[in-house]
């Protein structure tokens, strides 16, 4: 009897690829990577796996490339995880998404769009969207979630267990966490352009991307130990900072001279920080 639920486990193992979640492409700080019981700020390039929960702070976005080809962008003090996510010998691309805070949006290129996939989106433990290809936005705060349909079809479950079909741009579903869902309306494009600019990476915010070729470093320490102090305190806070030489520290990987420039005025003051400047 071992053997054989043995050999059925290895069948079922055999059917479903581990893959990976996603790519952080862009990160505007403060943002972190739950994993594994840690925490750790985030940075740009960093590939996500099943279980990873992404955090973004006050002012912080970010931009997600999905192993199967769709976007994912959240806006500050969200709270995103990746459940489950796997590849069956087929090609269908599965995998379990769920907001537990903040503002997201999720975009299927064209490219993407003929992949197999079944992917769903779990919004606190309100509303799940079904999605087999399209583009959304939705948010999930203390009072409320919701979600508005961009473009496409999507399938979403409200608290009451009832499931209605979203196929009309501007369909709009809501619910409370404590009463059931609203009837699907329409969205006004003026308010859904406002939601928009959430989840929307900021320009001279300090964004970082794998391949950014400036830096901020932060000198002017008395001595290693005030240097150490400083880099403690910005990881902490949701920046990949590292100590560099001559009692400096650094964050790497910002997208341009704009984008570094910000960040250094921004450090300035704040984590023991007196001298920030931006370097290529």
């Amino acid at each position: 009897m071992n053997k054989f639920f043995g050999a059925i486990l290895l069948l079922v193992a055999q059917s479903v690829l581990a893959v990976p979640a996603g790519v952080v492409e862009t990160v505007q700080f403060p943002a972190f990577l739950d994993r594994y019981g840690l925490s750790v700020p985030l940075s740009a390039g960093i590939e996500l796996q099943q279980n990873d929960a992404v955090r973004t702070g006050d002012g912080g976005r970010l931009l997600i490339k999905l192993s199967e080809g769709s976007v994912l962008k959240l806006g500050q003090n969200a709270h995103f995880q990746f459940e489950s996510v796997s590849v069956k010998k087929d090609g269908l691309f599965q995998a379990g998404l769920r907001v537990l805070q903040g503002a997201f949006r999720f975009t299927t290129s064209a490219l993407a769009k003929s992949r197999p996939r079944n992917v769903s989106i779990g919004i606190a433990k309100t509303l799940t969207i079904g999605i087999r290809g399209t583009d959304l936005w939705g948010r999930g705060r203390d009072d409320k979630d919701l979600v508005c349909l961009i473009d496409g079809k999507i399938e979403v479950t409200g608290n009451d267990s009832k499931t209605v079909t979203l196929d009309q741009p501007l369909q709009f579903f809501q619910s409370t966490r404590t009463a059931p869902p609203l009837p699907v309306a329409f969205l006004d494009k003026a308010q859904l352009d406002q939601w928009a600019t959430e989840t929307e990476l900021e320009t001279g915010k300090g964004a970082a991307t794998a391949k950014g070729a400036w830096r901020v470093v932060a000198s002017g320490f008395a001595s290693r130990d005030e240097a150490v102090g400083a880099n403690r305190a910005l990881r902490a806070n949701g920046y990949p900072a590292a100590i560099a030489a001559l009692n400096t520290v650094q964050i790497t990987g910002l997208a341009g001279e704009m984008e570094a420039e910000s960040l250094a005025h921004e450090l300035q003051g704040k984590y023991g920080i007196t001298e920030a400047r931006a370097m290529k």
